[in-house]
């Protein structure tokens, strides 16, 4: 019987310490852009071939100067970049971009070098869906300036 009230007593002492809440990793970088962004989703054409959609929400943003807050993602060494990805998570949770509700990353060449930082940062640029099958990412901000 103590037995059984120790593991009740700990269990209990477990589960309502203010231990047992969830970290927060990282800055909820979404916003209603970002939430449009993260629309586009995969389906299979009428030939059977996956592909992505991109719903008229997000077309309207096409060729659009936008403002997104969020996260820089080397894909080259170095301590300066002009072209990087950008995503709404930091680079420990980017397994999980494009899926559940995190939206793809974003391929970013901006007018001037911008030093690498793991902190969130804030762009402006043109943005354009690449919807041509290509190797290129599907989402692009070209001529980004930081704010």
């Amino acid at each position: 019987m103590k037995r059984f009230m120790f593991v009740f007593l700990t269990m209990v002492a477990g589960f309502s310490s203010p231990n047992y809440a969830q970290v927060k990793v990282h800055t909820d970088m979404r916003t209603p852009t970002w939430n449009i962004i993260g629309q586009r989703y995969d389906a299979k054409d009428a030939n059977g071939n996956w592909g992505s959609v991109f719903p008229p929400t997000l077309r309207k943003l096409n060729n659009t100067i936008i403002e997104l807050p969020g996260y820089m993602i080397p894909t080259k060494v170095g301590s300066k970049f002009t072209a990087f990805m950008f995503s709404i998570v930091p680079i420990a949770s980017c397994p999980y971009c494009g899926s559940g509700d995190i939206p793809a990353m974003i391929e970013v060449k901006m007018l001037l070098p911008v030093p690498i930082t793991e902190k969130p940062i804030k762009l402006r640029g043109l943005f354009i869906i690449n919807d041509s099958g290509d190797d290129r990412s599907e989402f692009m901000l070209l001529n980004a300036k930081l704010l």
